[in-house]
């Protein structure tokens, strides 16, 4: 890597706060000029979702997340009409909470906020409260915490943390269809907990969903405290900056003006059909030279900021459930994807960059750096003239050169600081990058075909359990193993999934299925006793 490389490959934009290097990506000198017009083409695909197109054809959608932070470039006015009042209703909302002019039932300020979602509907707002909660300058009007799961264990846990503040609790429902089984879940172990504390949930309750959707008339029939608006147009994994996002950022108390005017202002910048003067495009081409256009090399995300924890978990929903398609645009099987891991630095000088440095080659890095410390105007010094900043920033520096050394490729990304406006830039970045690497590789970045299949997958399971149960209440003399089980069900090449089944049955006291081990395991039965 040589210094007269960096300096005709470093994009820096002082306005955005915001600095790209890719010279450390050993692309020869005939990859960028080669890929201009592919790239062209991919710009024109995006000003076409901007305005309007129709971009998931499996369900006749528009794509435009885009238009959140920009309603006027919406292309109808109910459509930026919608974004407009949305925002306003959040923000008066907010306003109202923190006021107490809407109150818990029970009296008092409500203090604290359950999310409930899974996916895109969990992953933005909690790398958002992650990143932005507790700044120096703003507070943190309310705490913050989720189901993101249907693990009964993990609800507990967040119940149990939220304890006597249960009564003080707004829970935020989001579910666009109102049909997500996990969502669903949680909505229902919340509103019992909320029962069992003697508590009128539906005046605790918030929904985010679609209009007429099955939470809509739920809120609706049962008189929840408000409604906000989830529109088709806005997939889960781009909905951070609507209603899905903000409005848990808001009641937590943070600057989300800022959060949309970040995105906003990174949209005008990786609007411009120039790679030179293009961040996101930069990236994309990155991600085409180091995976070959094919994701034959997985992305390791590596934050030197504690704040930005989340921010891999984030990434992987964005980058793998847009890019993991096994069909191309003209329907040839071609498998695509960018697989994204990650953890934080310097941890990860204690984890895995061992493997990273002398391992398998298959990946490359992207280090990010922010370069404000902290919020207070000086820090300690650990060693003379040397603070631990000094030393977060050596780990990177260091830890980017050992991997250089080893032929292992990185780009660093680096921000001037964390706040609400870098937190949008980074959102909108990553999410046109995405879009432009989709466009490169011939693929739909929009739909997500593999997640419906794993829905109904389950959905075959839990109809399955229906039928165990069933069989055995049909014959509460009889202990069956998990083969005559499936004898008895007709259904001799379902006996894996039956024997899973039955062992958590067994596992779960409230089930009524008893459990006799015996040896081989297999020969282990199970019994009714009801």
């Amino acid at each position: 890597m040589t210094w007269d490389r960096f300096k005709s490959l470093y994009y820096s934009n002082s306005k955005l706060g915001l600095a790209l290097d890719v010279s450390r990506m050993p692309f020869p000198d005939d990859f960028l000029p080669g890929m201009e017009s592919r790239l062209q083409q991919a710009f024109a695909d995006m000003a076409r979702l901007e305005a309007g197109a129709i971009a998931n054809p499996d369900e006749h959608r528009m794509v435009g997340h885009y238009w959140l932070r920009a309603p006027e470039k919406a292309p109808t006015p109910e459509l930026a009409g919608a974004i407009t009042s949305t925002l306003e209703a959040i923000k008066v909302f907010a306003g109202k909470i923190h006021r107490g002019e809407l109150a818990a039932p029970g009296g008092g300020k409500f203090k604290e906020v359950l999310v409930i979602g899974i996916g895109g509907s969990a992953l933005g707002p909690q790398f958002v409260s992650h990143a932005l909660g507790r700044l120096k300058g703003s507070r943190d009007r309310m705490g913050v915490s989720f189901f993101d799961n249907t693990d009964p264990d993990g609800m507990d846990y967040v119940l149990k943390t939220l304890g006597s503040r249960l009564k003080q609790t707004l829970a935020v429902v989001i579910s666009k269809s109102g049909g997500t089984a996990e969502t669903r879940n949680g909505m229902l172990e919340a509103q019992a907990a909320f029962r069992a504390a003697g508590l009128d949930y539906p005046r605790h309750f918030v929904a985010i969903t679609g209009e007429g959707s099955k939470l809509d008339q739920v809120a609706v029939q049962e008189g929840w405290l408000a409604r906000f608006p989830m529109w088709d147009w806005v997939g889960g994994r781009t909905s951070e900056l609507c209603a899905v996002g903000l409005l848990p950022a808001a009641l937590q108390g943070i600057k989300i003006d800022q959060m949309l005017a970040g995105a906003a202002a990174m949209d005008e910048v990786t609007r411009k059909p120039s790679l030179r003067e293009n961040p996101a495009a930069l990236l994309a081409l990155m991600w085409y030279w180091a995976t070959d256009g094919r994701g034959a090399k997985d992305m390791v995300v590596l934050p030197y900021k504690d704040r930005l924890l989340l921010f891999s978990r984030y990434l992987q929903q964005l980058v793998m459930e847009s890019l993991g398609k096994e069909l191309d645009l003209a329907g040839r099987v071609v498998n695509q994807g960018l697989a994204v891991y990650g953890n934080k630095g310097s941890t990860d000088q204690h984890a895995y960059v061992q493997q990273l440095r002398e391992g398998v080659n298959n990946f490359f890095v992207t280090f990010i750096e922010v370069l404000k410390d902290r919020e207070s105007a000086a820090s300690l010094a650990v060693d003379p003239g040397v603070t631990s900043g000094d030393y977060l920033q050596g780990f990177l520096l260091g830890t980017r050169d050992a991997l250089t050394e080893k032929s292992r490729h990185s780009i660093t990304l680096t921000l001037s600081e964390v706040s609400p406006r870098s937190i949008g830039l980074l959102i909108a970045l990553y999410e046109r990058a995405v879009g432009l690497y989709a466009s490169l590789i011939g693929i739909n970045a929009y739909h997500q075909p593999g997640v419906e299949a794993g829905k109904k997958a389950a959905g075959g399971v839990i109809a399955l359990k229906r039928r165990i149960d069933q069989a055995l209440q049909e014959a509460p003399d009889k202990a069956f193993t998990a083969e005559s089980l499936a004898a008895r069900l007709g259904a001799p090449a379902q006996t894996e999934l039956i024997f899973k089944v039955l062992e958590h049955l067994a596992a779960n006291p409230g089930s009524r299925v008893a459990k006799a081990p015996r040896k081989p395991w297999f020969e282990s039965t199970y019994q009714w006793r009801g």
